[in-house]
């Protein structure tokens, strides 16, 4: 069994990350390899729209056509057992890298027939956390949960299987006291990352944990 995570931030050590590395944590819990990439590390782009990846005959039918610093990332998931995606939430959406790597990672693998067809030829668990600055109803109120479930819907289309973790209300700053805000209150801030914080790590723990069961 291997498992591969992807962090979308550019943080390695800060809430997006640390939740990813439950996840391994879970999954080694079981036997599991595991390898954690962080996206920031790489020199890569987005979609170019060359369509390389649809053309009839063509070499690259299936698979992105860019040679850059993500394309042995999605080599290795060609033959993952399990796919972990982390990305923290910036205006109401994911990272610019986060974007960037669902581009190249999803659409070739999008069979242009009526209805669509999935090209990546196994069916493998994948999951997708998200860590946000506003609450569980201000990300409903904005809308977010709608855009970021369809990113789940792709997931499971092209994959076979995905969930969703939601991580709200985090930590964003080591100290609230030297950036310019006055619409957080620290204390509650902190309270949560004490006792709400540790809960999401241990269901990302769990979710690591299922996707490497031999049962799952």
């Amino acid at each position: 069994m291997n498992v591969i995570a992807i962090n979308g931030s550019p943080r390695k050590e800060w809430n997006t990350a640390t939740l990813i590395q439950k996840t391994l944590d879970g999954a080694s819990s079981q036997g599991a390899e595991t390898e954690l990439i962080h996206l920031y590390d790489l020199d890569y782009k987005g979609c170019r729209s060359c369509f390389a990846c649809k053309k009839k005959g063509g070499r690259h039918y299936g698979a992105c056509a860019m040679n850059d610093e993500l394309t042995s990332v999605l080599n290795k998931i060609e033959h993952t057992d399990a796919l972990i995606l982390g990305s923290p939430i910036y205006f109401g959406s994911v990272s610019g890298e986060m974007r960037c790597f669902l581009e190249r990672a999803l659409f070739p693998k999008y069979v242009y027939a009526n209805p669509y067809q999935t090209l990546f030829p196994r069916t493998i668990q994948t999951g997708f956390i998200y860590t946000m600055n506003v609450t569980e109803e201000g990300m409903k109120g904005y809308g977010f949960d709608a855009h970021l479930n369809l990113n789940e819907t792709q997931l499971e289309f092209v994959f076979g299987k995905s969930e969703t973790l939601f991580c709200h209300d985090t930590y964003q700053f080591n100290n609230y006291d030297t950036v310019v805000q006055s619409c957080f209150d620290p204390v509650k801030k902190e309270k949560q990352r004490q006792e709400v914080f540790p809960l999401d790590c241990d269901k990302a723990f769990d979710m690591g944990r299922r996707f490497a069961s031999p049962n799952q």
